[in-house]
This record gives structure tokens, sequence and C-alpha cells, in this order.
């Protein structure tokens, strides 16, 4: 949920940003499920490209396939870089088939793809709108300015609680950031029993690190020209 009516990433663009971020996925295929660390690339057009370690179980079945490119499943987990509570924000799914590009890469060629947000709620995405959609320009680099925004929790993200509406200012044991992109700040309130998300958009949108980065400050200079209602709670 937004402080305030704002704009937010697509669904295909929040799915192309975990593509981009993620360093594992997990195949499953007919006879096994494996999980690869490190062991995949995206390219323009959003193709899924696995480059297949020599004992993998993928590159072996394809090998021996009846029937042409065996059918696969391939999972990716966005999982917040700072500890909050529930810290999966959205699961993608993508439905589709492995063929080989070279004797140790293959292709995913995906006929359906399911973004699953962290709040229960899923989409199905088309895949035109998945090929079509650019990945956020922090995808990258969010989880490393997070983290920094964490650890800095008494001169940053406690000033912008500020911000939050009073009734999850009021509620709140802890606000911890929990997601970056190009539009905005989300922060997420904690009380004993539950949580909340509120995004922070920004004045304009960020196109690079850089510029996220004053975004933030404005934020900041927003939140810091507010009363201060109580003592918000400090990261433990």
């Amino acid at each position: 949920m937004c402080a305030a009516s704002c704009p937010e990433p697509t669904p295909a663009e929040r799915a192309r940003s975990v593509l981009a971020a993620a360093g594992s996925l997990t195949v499953t295929t007919q006879g096994h499920r494996v999980e690869l660390i490190g062991l995949h690339t995206v390219d323009a057009a959003a193709r899924l490209l696995l480059h297949n370690p020599p004992d993998g179980h993928p590159a072996a079945e394809l090998a021996v396939a009846p029937h042409g490119d065996p059918a696969a499943l391939v999972e990716f987990t966005d999982i917040a870089p700072v500890a909050v509570r529930e810290r999966v924000r959205a699961r993608l799914t993508l439905g589709g088939r492995l063929s080989a590009l070279g004797p140790k890469t293959l292709v995913f060629n995906p006929a359906r793809a399911v973004l699953a947000e962290g709040d229960g709620t899923a989409v199905v995405v088309g895949l035109d709108e998945l090929t079509l959609a650019s990945p956020d320009p922090l995808a990258t680099h969010e989880a490393e300015m997070l983290a920094r925004l964490a650890a800095a929790h008494a001169d940053t993200v406690a000033p912008l609680a500020r911000l939050l509406p009073a009734r999850e200012q009021l509620g709140a044991t802890v606000v911890r950031p929990l997601r970056l992109d190009r539009h905005g700040l989300v922060l997420r309130s904690e009380t004993p029993d539950s949580h909340h998300d509120t995004r922070l958009p920004f004045g304009a949108s960020a196109t690079h690190p850089g510029e996220a980065v004053r975004q933030i400050h404005l934020l900041l200079a927003r939140a810091t020209a507010r009363p201060r209602r109580r003592r918000l709670p400090t990261s433990p």
C-alpha cells in the first residue's frame, strides 16, 4: 500500500527484476528437482539460459527425452535482504520446456509465468509482457542499498518512518526497509502479531542508484520537517 497514490512496478517488471537479481533457482523435471546457484543468465529477450554442471540431471534428461524437449518447472524466490518478518517477498514460477544450446548450456523456453507476492496474491504474467518488460534499474543494487539503509537505521529508517500513516507509526514495534525500486521505498512496520507494508513514493523516477539516493535524501528532508509523534523503535 502507498502512503499516497503512487506508481508501482507492473507484475511483468517485478518478474523481470526477480530474474535479474536472483542468484539461484530450482529446476524441477519429471525425474529430478535440483537447485542451481550462480548457474543461470537472462538475456535481453528474457530468455533463461541454464549453465548446466557436468553431472547435471536436466541435461541428462534432455539427452534421453523420447518426445523432444522435456517439460520443466523453474522457480525463483525473492527474499528480503534485511531481517524482517516473513522475508519471502515473492515467488516466480515459470513452466515450459528445456532445449540444448550447446554441450553445457540449456535454454528454458517458458510457456507460463506466475508471480506470487508475499501477501499470497498471485498473477499470471503474459509471456509477451515478460519479454517486453525491463528489470528495474535498481534490481541488482537493491540488496546492498537496503542493507546500508538498515545499518544506518537511526539516521535513515527512523526519520523516514515519520512519513508512515499515523496508525502504522503508533502501532509499530519496529520499522525496517523492505523493498526499493525506481518508484520509491517500501517500509515494513511490525507489531507483535502482524505487519504492514507502506510505499513512500519518490518525487521522480530513479534511473540509477545515484538518483535513488538523491530521492531518499528528499524523503528524509520531508520526514525531518515533520514533528515527531513519539520515539520510534530501533532495530534490534
